[in-house]
């Protein structure tokens, strides 16, 4: 009696771990790209933040140092106006393997900076402050 119940519980193992074993490859693949997204998106934030601040200094470079900061692939621009700058990344992050088409997310950071390349004098005038 007890060896007929080991047989028929014999291959139960087998099939548990088959139906498992992919689902949780499939786990640790979506972690690993959750844990990559996030990376790019701090590298956006970052870059973005590199951006308005050179930018905000005056640096001719501001483009490029912004540009070296983001993750490959990123869009980044940067716009002046009489007391600011802003910089804004925008990076895409393709999902993992055949789903990279279903799970693609575009990421974006924007960071804003007071100009120190205008006089105050200046500033003042053109806001209309004292």
């Amino acid at each position: 009696m007890g060896s007929d119940r080991r047989a028929a519980d014999s291959g139960m193992v087998t099939a548990e771990t088959a139906v498992g074993l992919p689902a949780l490859v499939l786990l640790a693949a979506m972690l690993t790209w959750g844990v990559v997204a996030a990376g790019a998106q701090i590298r956006c934030v970052d870059a973005a933040r590199v951006g308005a601040r050179a930018a905000a200094r005056g640096d001719a470079d501001a483009l490029a140092q912004a540009v070296a900061a983001a993750p490959r692939g990123a869009k980044v621009a940067i716009d002046l106006d009489a007391t600011t700058a802003r910089a804004t990344v925008e990076a895409p992050c393709p999902g993992p393997g055949r789903l990279a088409d279903l799970l693609s997310v575009r990421l974006t950071a924007a960071a804003v900076g007071a100009r120190e390349d205008v006089p105050s004098e200046e500033v003042g005038r053109m806001t209309g402050g004292q």
